[in-house]
């Protein structure tokens, strides 16, 4: 429906990135089941919905494309809300899990790329022989990560930095060598400012549950497993998860399911509250305005900072104290026959300590089948982030240059690729500093009644966090609409 055919709405979803999309998803869901008539609009500022969540096909390669993401090539399946979608959605025959019988990560050593030892869970070793013999952690590294079992939990609930509480349990090399490239390599962060109650809560339980890191590991890999699954049940999936086609794959089936009305290319340039306490006017950036009795943001804090400075200042200015760091990858394809390392492994991270311009590089065609056309390769080189911020700003030319670079140092990769992809992301991976939750919970606190924040700034950064927030943002929508006595909104006359 046309911007100009519009109704006030029950609800107004601002932002069209997996958060958005599955916010409108859930609305409309209980809707159906309630039998119950809803009205949303969904506005994007940018002409495709999906956000940060996009796959390129590359083809002219062989029977089939090479499959390039330009976000997150997976969901994590330990978190279950993104495997439950697709399967609703009906994308049980398109799941792809990762090549597990391969996952091997590799940390770089002192320029080596250096196997992470068997048996390491997270950041913890659970078997003794092979981590003993590792070369990745030295001697007194070891005996100080040893010390694990003895030194007494922390039971209070503040927050501290990861890096404070590696060191205070681990030492500083386990910090270095792994948590830092493993734990904040996952959100582009700042181990000495991130966050573990609002990134890796778990390690806060196991430490106040088995008062050792290694001991609650170790109990945790004695645990019973989930039964096998029988013919009847969905098909087992692996820890990391894709589709078929790519992880667009989940938007593009999620945006074709929607039926309220989708306005793609369309901004929000500024939301004021009805005299009549009714609900919102939002004023669009071609001059028409929106009526809604209730707002979901889907948007980056900034964004909504901005957005709400005038109905609440102070939701706007604890919003906009949520940092942001800008990221890339470039994904570039080899001939098989032309790479001689054996990319045995899902790839290498790279600890800051060993100052290298990139951040890790994914082995995207051993992670995933289907990436990449028989007798090619596929890999992915990360950079920027709060570690080289300076990276994105090079040119196009600057950057593939350095990303072959250091193929060729770190994997003897000095093949000319038969393609490359770049994708830049300014500003749009926000930092968990440590108090996070805190702040989210006092921003919630300060919204005004009506108005609703969700997505990656928020509980999560992953793809089944930010459905998991929309499902609970429409559930509190819902709630809203179905509880709250609500007076009719008048018919909106669009303004030029």
């Amino acid at each position: 429906m046309a911007l100009a055919d519009h109704k006030p709405v029950d609800v107004a979803i601002i932002g069209g990135g997996i958060s958005g999309l599955a916010t409108a998803y859930y609305l409309q869901r209980q809707a159906e089941r309630e039998q119950r008539p809803l009205r949303y609009t969904l506005l994007e500022r940018s002409r495709r919905a999906g956000g940060k969540i996009i796959t390129e096909q590359v083809a002219g390669f062989g029977d089939q494309p090479f499959v390039v993401e330009g976000g997150p090539d997976s969901f994590i399946t330990q978190k279950p809300w993104a495997l439950q979608l697709a399967r609703e959605l009906g994308l049980e025959e398109r799941i792809l899990g990762a090549n597990d019988h391969l996952r091997k990560t590799y940390v770089l050593n002192r320029g080596k790329p250096t196997p992470l030892p068997d048996g390491v869970l997270m950041i913890v070793p659970t078997r003794f022989l092979p981590f003993a013999l590792s070369p990745l952690i030295s001697p007194l590294g070891k005996l100080r990560m040893g010390l694990d079992f003895f030194i007494p939990a922390k039971r209070d609930d503040e927050d501290e930095t990861l890096a404070d509480f590696i060191r205070r349990r681990l030492g500083d090399e386990a910090l270095d060598k792994i948590a830092e490239p493993l734990m904040s390599g996952i959100y582009n962060a700042e181990a000495e400012r991130q966050s573990l109650l609002a990134t890796f809560p778990r390690f806060r339980d196991i430490e106040k549950r088995h008062g050792s890191l290694i001991r609650g590991m170790l109990a945790s890999k004695r645990s019973p497993k989930p039964a096998a699954t029988n013919g009847t049940s969905p098909k087992p999936v692996s820890m990391f998860t894709s589709l078929h086609d790519g992880t667009q794959e989940l938007v593009d089936t999620l945006f074709g399911r929607l039926t309220g009305d989708i306005c793609l290319g369309v901004a929000v340039t500024a939301i004021a509250a009805q005299p009549d306490r009714s609900g919102y006017r939002l004023t669009l950036d071609d001059g028409t305005a929106l009526l809604a009795r209730q707002v979901a943001l889907a948007t980056p804090a900034f964004v909504s900072a901005d957005l709400l400075r005038p109905l609440s200042p102070g939701a706007a200015d604890l919003l906009a104290s949520i940092r942001y760091v800008s990221t890339g990858t470039i994904s570039l394809g080899f001939r098989r026959d032309e790479v001689a390392h054996p990319l045995n492994g899902f790839g290498v991270v790279i600890p800051r300590s060993e100052r290298r311009p990139i951040n890790a590089i994914t082995w995207s065609s051993t992670k995933f089948n289907h990436r990449a056309p028989d007798g090619h390769v596929l890999l992915r080189v990360f950079f920027g982030g709060s570690r080289n911020p300076q990276m994105v700003d090079r040119s196009d030319e600057e950057l593939l240059a350095i990303a072959r670079r250091e193929l060729d140092a770190l994997l003897g990769i000095r093949a000319e690729p038969v393609f490359h992809r770049l994708f830049r992301w300014r500003n749009a991976t926000p930092q968990y500093d440590a108090g996070h939750l805190q702040r989210v919970a006092a921003i919630e606190a300060a919204l005004p009644t009506g108005i609703y924040v969700t997505g990656s700034p928020y509980r999560g950064i992953g793809i089944p966090d930010c459905v998991h927030q929309a499902q609970g943002t429409a559930g509190q929508v819902w709630q809203h609409l179905t509880t709250v006595s609500q007076p009719e909104l008048a018919q909106s006359e669009r303004t030029l």
